[in-house]
């Protein structure tokens, strides 16, 4: 479990496909000297949002296996060398929770509609699959690119897609990937969890009033 609170901007070493298996898996090399220090195999790091699990380290850098389902339904199978990334240890008993619970686990990618540049922030504008707009509250919680956000605005409907509008401080525009993100590039998005629980156990009982995609 994460906390969407990124700890580092890592860096791609290499991103090494391979064709061994019917559908094609990875090996992601990042460098990322912050999250290795404590960091043993076996450990998770969410990368750009990602839950991965460390399956070795050396001089700063972790190596992960990234599957064929992860490489198909998110952003990580874009990535090249040099290419930037958010990094996060997973929590631990006794850490803060500054931002809210994230599993590591993206539900879909959207694309950055707009960003609007204020006098100290950026606003920015993200479509969000209609599926997945039920999961979405105005000042509730999400996670893009790992990135623990607010939500500002929301609009959209079933059969329609949506959109959200998130708002970045200079310290995120500075220490995150969004800083460096243009638009018309995806992202990755994972809506809070505890919303999906929640529609699950209400469908239940108001099938027809609730998302049916609480996985």
């Amino acid at each position: 479990m994460f906390t969407g609170i990124v700890e580092e901007l890592g860096q791609v070493v290499a991103l090494e496909h391979s064709a061994a298996l019917e559908a094609r898996s990875a090996r992601l090399s990042v460098r990322g000297p912050v999250v290795v220090e404590g960091t043993r195999t076996g450990d998770s790091i969410s990368v750009n949002g990602c839950c991965l699990t460390v399956s070795e380290l050396s001089d700063g850098v972790f190596v992960a296996d990234v599957m064929a389902e992860t490489l198909q339904h998110t952003g990580l199978g874009a990535l090249a060398p040099g290419s930037r990334v958010n990094l996060e240890r997973a929590l631990r008993p006794g850490d803060r929770m500054g931002g809210h619970i994230v599993q590591g686990h993206v539900d879909a990618t959207g694309t950055l509609l707009a960003r609007h540049h204020e006098e100290r922030w950026d606003v920015l504008e993200i479509s969000v699959p209609d599926e997945l707009m039920g999961y979405v509250a105005v000042k509730g919680s999400i996670a893009i690119d790992g990135i623990s956000l607010t939500v500002v605005d929301g609009a959209g409907s079933e059969g329609t897609g949506g959109r959200v509008t998130v708002s970045l401080i200079p310290e995120t525009l500075r220490r995150t990937t969004l800083g460096l993100t243009q638009v018309g590039e995806a992202v990755n998005l994972e809506v809070d969890v505890m919303a999906k629980y929640i529609a699950r156990y209400l469908s239940r009982y108001v099938p027809d009033n609730v998302p049916q995609s609480a996985g």
